[in-house]
């Protein structure tokens, strides 16, 4: 009995002690991190949160950020089976803990002892909602202890009720949706209201992982974690067997949801996001910002499809590279069988029946399509999941019939590709090789495989996500201002921006700035001969020797000549005669960074890495008559719709050829800005403007002239091993830059007038349609004189031959020496007249 009071006392006063223990390492902890800990009183004033806009100059929106689809939910509207769902998911025991799970904590501190991160988490919803509006949510020992204090102060301040309406309104729930009530329409096409109770088991086992768990990404999965919630339903009291056992056999179906913004400009779109959130942090998501861009709608719709149709065509030409997936089961019920079950552990363990369930609705979730026999309910579902690039529909195989393929697609039921839509498909070998052309549909795709479809004019034709990849930038020379911008072919596939991130080597596209150095610091005119002749640097064995592409000579060649027909050798020594650090001085007052540009002759060849928007600026100051602008992209930042104006930066220069040397500002699009700086005599940019119009009349880009316009110019660019191809060209009003390559640096195996100058065309054709002709003025002094084209002096009046060419009237050529006979002079008595010609 003594032994017995002992062993009881000694019990008692462990655990007193213990309790002890813990409520001073409570207490402590609470003293230590209170100071730092959010306000929780904040959480009573919550307020709608406002998305980011973002609209082109004409007011069409192309982007929203932030609370995306987020409809505010009270909890007195929400059905009770939808917060029961939840708490089975989530937190069983919600309305009866202070905020924290003792043994759920537990279980994530030895967690974290032995593994060093939380797995678990051992997190209630109030705990949920602590984090997800106070505190980051990076997964650390003291971040879970101002979670626990702030949840057992909300629990104090805040009802349960108002706990679950911030939690509800807050998640994100994927495919876009912040809320149940915007999942709910999301995904069901429903009010939270008007769900049944599968639907509302659907929402509820989305936190937990909304990107694999949804159940238009994976439906298998999907289907195992609602059944698995709705058993914890049934075993929690919460519904009868009757209606567990109807729940867990309803077959799943969700609601499709297509983009809404007016003009597809995702990548500008994004760099105003990013400018917001660099401006006004986090609340640049909540505060109902809104973006007005310089985009001019029609503009970037026809930049964004001549690019796909360019990258499409490039495609095509380089042959087939086959299917995207293989022998996709054609029923749900096959695919429900082979689903992944990592991360359904605790679902999959809890009972056999929960996945006895799946299957059973998976069966009953049957789809049929008119056209095909039976249930398509996976194709379906795996379609809906495939994303659309553009005009690249996904589509699965259905059967093959000689010539003929039918396939099931994602938004036009079934379709049958003729062969002519289906005989380019020539096996891709590599980027110079192609297979030998399909004999039957048959050799190109096979039942149950995912290929993509295109609509071309009256019929269907089979498609590829391209290989290669592409940007263009469209400026307006005169203010900077981006009218047009598209990073690539499709945004979902890659955001990665080629537009201002990729930085590529320019090839020839860049010959123009050695060039305009060379006509303004060298002395140069367009018939200044320069010797198209080899050239070799250092040693025999490791000696840099450029080449023509064409790796042959011209001779002595007129720099007119060297820049429309691509001479290297011609570039390169003209930039030798006008001198590297002249050259790198003139490129730094256009934009240029010193730091990427190679100081060494490489430099006339584009070794330089720029972006395509670094390049279409260059462009941009050769057109508006060499003026220094700077390309910007955002107009007007306001709150609301009817905020002031608050873009706080500096505005743009703007060339303004006309202005009064004394004039500082000029105004454009209802606000001021500053006159831009001269970095070009007006002689020297109207010289080349004049010899770039050649590369398009009789040059690399003379594909051009199928336009039927007489004030373009611009210059293809290839860079070594046909890694990069570009075409960059303008008028007075518009500038347009193209960069085709591929962001693996492979070759692209064409150069820049078959790939980029296509792309071009179709742009510029159509944004200059119907617009009068803008070329530069002719300088007053800048007059014509005819020379000998293999020496560039002028010749006289009389003499036959030579071509016409441009000069500064102080800088004309010597006279070409007349071939003097003393004998002629003596039987014509006359002097100056002894030459063959001046006789006859």
């Amino acid at each position: 009995m003594k032994f017995f009071r002992r062993f009881v006392f000694r019990t008692l006063f462990f655990v007193l002690s213990l309790t002890a223990g813990v409520a001073l390492s409570v207490t402590g902890a609470a003293i230590y991190f209170a100071p730092g800990l959010p306000d929780v009183h904040q959480l009573q004033d919550y307020q709608l949160e406002m998305p980011l806009r973002v609209f082109t100059d004409d007011g069409k929106m192309i982007g929203e950020f932030g609370s995306q689809r987020r409809q505010l939910v009270h909890y007195d509207d929400m059905p009770k089976e939808m917060v029961e769902a939840l708490m089975a998911a989530e937190d069983s025991g919600f309305f009866h803990h202070p905020g924290i799970d003792p043994k759920g904590l537990l279980r994530a501190f030895v967690q974290l002892g032995v593994s060093g991160d939380i797995q678990s988490g051992g997190s209630t919803i109030t705990m949920q909602v602590a984090r997800n509006y106070l505190l980051t949510l990076d997964q650390t020992f003291t971040r879970k202890i101002r979670e626990i204090l702030l949840s057992l102060q909300m629990e104090q301040i805040l009802s349960k009720q108002q706990i679950m309406e911030l939690y509800v309104n807050k998640i994100y729930l994927g495919q876009g949706a912040y809320g149940i009530g915007a999942a709910s329409q999301t995904y069901f096409d429903k009010p939270i209201g008007e769900l049944s109770l599968p639907q509302m088991a659907t929402i509820a086992g989305l936190p937990k992982a909304p990107s694999s768990l949804n159940p238009v990404s994976n439906p298998s999965r999907s289907l195992i974690r609602r059944n698995w919630i709705l058993l914890r339903m049934k075993e929690l009291g919460y519904i009868d067997d009757a209606r567990y056992q109807k729940a867990v056999n309803t077959p799943i179906e969700v609601a499709r949801h297509e983009d809404d913004t007016d003009v597809k400009a995702p990548y500008i779109a994004e760099m105003a996001r990013q400018y917001a959130v660099e401006h006004f942090g986090n609340k640049a998501y909540t505060g109902g910002y809104q973006i007005t861009t310089t985009i001019d709608s029609k503009q970037q719709t026809e930049a964004r499809q001549a690019l796909v149709k360019g990258l499409i065509d490039y495609d095509t030409r380089h042959g087939w590279r086959g299917v995207e997936r293989k022998d996709i089961p054609q029923r749900l019920a096959e695919a429900q069988s082979s689903t992944d079950r990592r991360g359904l552990e605790e679902e999959l363990s809890a009972s056999p029946e929960v996945e006895q369930t799946a299957r059973q609705a998976a069966e009953r979730s049957q789809t049929t399509v008119s056209g095909i026999d039976g249930d398509v309910s996976n194709w379906v579902n795996v379609l809906e999941d495939t994303p659309t690039y553009g005009p690249l529909e996904p589509a699965i195989v259905i059967n093959n019939d000689g010539k003929q393929m039918r396939v099931l697609t994602k938004r036009n039921g079934v379709v049958t590709l003729p062969w002519q839509g289906l005989s380019w498909a020539r096996e891709f070998k590599s980027t110079k090789w192609r297979g030998p052309a399909p004999t039957s549909a048959s050799d190109i795709a096979h039942r149950g495989d995912l290929i993509r479809v295109m609509k071309q004019e009256d019929h269907w034709r089979l498609a590829q996500v391209p290989d290669a990849e592409s940007a263009i930038v469209v400026l307006d020379p005169q203010s900077g201002a981006v009218r047009a911008l598209q990073g690539g072919f499709n945004f979902r596939h890659s955001e990665f921006n080629r537009a201002t991130q990729a930085r590529r080597q320019a090839g020839s596209n860049f010959k123009p700035f050695i060039y305009l150095s060379a006509l303004e610091n060298g002395g140069m005119t367009p018939g200044t001969i320069i010797n198209d002749a080899p050239i070799v640097q250092g040693g025999p064995k490791d000696g840099w020797r450029p080449e023509n592409a064409e790796r042959n000579f011209l001779g002595p060649t007129r720099l007119r000549v060297g820049l429309y027909r691509s001479r290297n050798l011609v570039s390169v020594r003209t930039l030798d005669a006008t001198g590297i650090d002249v050259t790198i001085q003139l490129l730094e007052k256009m934009g240029f960074k010193k730091e990427q540009l190679p100081h060494g002759l490489s430099l006339a060849l584009g070794s330089a890495s720029i972006s395509p928007l670094e390049l279409a600026r260059g462009y941009a100051e050769i057109a508006n008559g060499g003026y220094r602008i700077t390309p910007w992209f955002i107009q007007r930042v306001q709150k609301g719709d009817d905020g002031e104006n608050l873009l706080d930066t500096t505005p743009a220069p703007v060339a303004c050829p006309e202005c009064d040397p004394t004039q500082n500002t000029v105004e454009f699009n209802g606000r001021l800005h500053p006159v831009a700086e001269r970095i070009a005599s007006e002689d020297a940019v109207y010289m080349l403007r004049s010899m770039m119009e050649d590369v398009i009349n009789k040059g690399t880009g003379h594909a051009a002239q199928s336009l039927g316009r007489d004030d373009l110019a611009g210059k293809t660019g290839t860079s070594n091993d046909q890694r990069d191809a570009w075409f960059s060209g303008f008028n007075s009003d518009l500038v347009a830059s193209v960069w085709v390559g591929k962001d693996s640096n492979e070759t692209t195996g064409e150069y820049g007038a078959q790939a980029a100058l296509p792309i071009w065309m179709d742009f510029m054709g159509k944004a200059l349609s119907g617009t009068p002709s803008a070329k530069m003025p002719r300088p007053d002094d800048i007059v014509t004189a005819r020379i000998d084209p293999t020496t560039g002096k002028r010749l006289h009046d009389g003499d036959p031959g030579g071509v016409s060419e441009i000069f500064p009237k102080d800088r004309l050529p010597p006279y070409q020496e007349r071939a003097v006979q003393p004998e002629l002079e003596d039987q014509s008595g006359s002097q100056g007249t002894g030459s063959y010609d001046a006789i006859f």
